[in-house]
């Protein structure tokens, strides 16, 4: 059987032709396509399309299919083993190492972000709950945010993982509250200090392990992934140290429906390196004993809405911003965001929304939706 036979067959599984005619099969524009999936996998098949070798009218659909049937399971060459092996016996989220994803991928353009994510820089999911304006699902998640640590006007919050500064600079506004947040992007910081500017924020370029202080409440939007599962327990015991007795901790995070100890081959080398998805039992491990569990919200399908978005911001506005990257970047980052978006789609990931006590709300937590 040739590696064309091998690929259409797997092809098969998902519902997906090659060269056929519906808008989501796949359209191979240059043979070697076949051998370099099959020696690289998904990281064969990723950079295939950075390069041009293959096309579909409806990629978001295609890649739903793909990872639907699970065929990036099958397709497994054994050099791609190491990276996991490389996991367990290394810490690749050492302290260290933690300023590497600020310089790859929050460093690379503000403006760039400015015009994919909309007004409210913020780059986690939006609540979607009664709104199909982008704009409109932030402001309702940070929100919800607030909301769900019973934020008042004083409280002292720390933000882990600050972004932009778009929670700091709601939660100053809008709840009277004062903020320090913290990020390991020197672009973040800049602009984030840009947009707080006059409100009682203090960004940081700062580790979360040096954090060393009492805050009333804690939340960290989109930052675990970069933790790395041999950190998570320090990551709690860092928060636990620092909120006050009757203080909320929440953490806004992705989170997959088995614990993993990599990530995806492509996703690591291209968009976000030493990064992986924490998983219910990793989590719920890190801060037994630390905090009673008062809330677990996911709201993982918003996801998808929400990346969709931000692809349509991206390549709406992409002649504006295009000759400030190499030719490759449009095809890489629409990959990356759609393939994002095909899996929250087909369920593979979630998003959790986790609010935990040091001793327990008194008379009991009311969740919020």
């Amino acid at each position: 059987m040739t590696t064309q036979e091998k690929i259409a067959q797997l092809l098969n599984h998902a519902d997906i032709e090659i060269n056929g005619s519906r808008p989501f099969d796949l359209q191979v524009l240059d043979t070697r396509l076949y051998d370099r999936v099959l020696s690289r996998g998904s990281l064969g098949f990723g950079e295939a399309y950075m390069d041009g070798w293959w096309s579909s009218g409806q990629l978001d659909q295609l890649l739903t299919k793909l990872l639907s049937s699970n065929l990036d399971k099958k397709i497994q060459p054994w050099k791609f083993i190491f990276p996991v092996v490389k996991s367990f016996v290394m810490n690749l989220q050492t302290q260290a190492r933690s300023l590497k994803v600020g310089e790859h991928h929050y460093d690379i353009g503000n403006d760039l972000y400015h015009r994919m994510l909309g007004q409210s820089m913020v780059y986690t999911c939006g609540y979607w709950k009664d709104t199909d304006n982008l704009d409109q699902a932030q402001e309702n998640k940070l929100d919800l945010v607030c909301k769900k640590i019973n934020l008042k006007s004083g409280d002292r919050i720390l933000d882990i993982g600050c972004g932009w500064g778009s929670f700091a600079k709601f939660a100053a506004e809008k709840y009277g509250a004062e903020v320090v947040g913290i990020t390991i992007s020197k672009e973040q910081k800049q602009l984030a200090e840009e947009n707080c500017a006059g409100l009682p924020v203090e960004i940081r370029l700062q580790d979360y392990r040096e954090v060393n202080e009492k805050f009333d409440h804690i939340i960290s939007l989109g930052m675990i992934e970069h933790v790395g599962y041999k950190n998570y327990r320090t990551y709690m015991q860092m928060v636990s140290r620092c909120l006050k007795d009757n203080g909320l901790f929440l953490l806004h995070t992705i989170g997959g429906n088995k614990s993993v100890t990599s990530t995806n081959a492509w996703i690591e080398k291209y968009i976000f390196p030493n990064s992986m998805l924490p998983g219910i039992k990793q989590l719920a491990k890190s801060f037994e004993g630390l905090f009673v569990m008062e809330d677990w919200h996911n709201f993982g399908i918003y996801y998808d809405k929400t990346l969709m978005a931000w692809y349509n911001n991206f390549t709406n506005n992409w002649d504006a911003i295009k000759d400030n990257y190499p030719p490759k970047f449009f095809k890489m980052w629409e990959f990356y965001l759609l393939s994002c978006a095909a899996s929250f789609r087909c369920r593979k990931n979630q998003l959790w929304q986790i609010v935990l006590s040091p001793n327990g709300v008194e008379g009991g937590y009311k969740s919020i939706r």
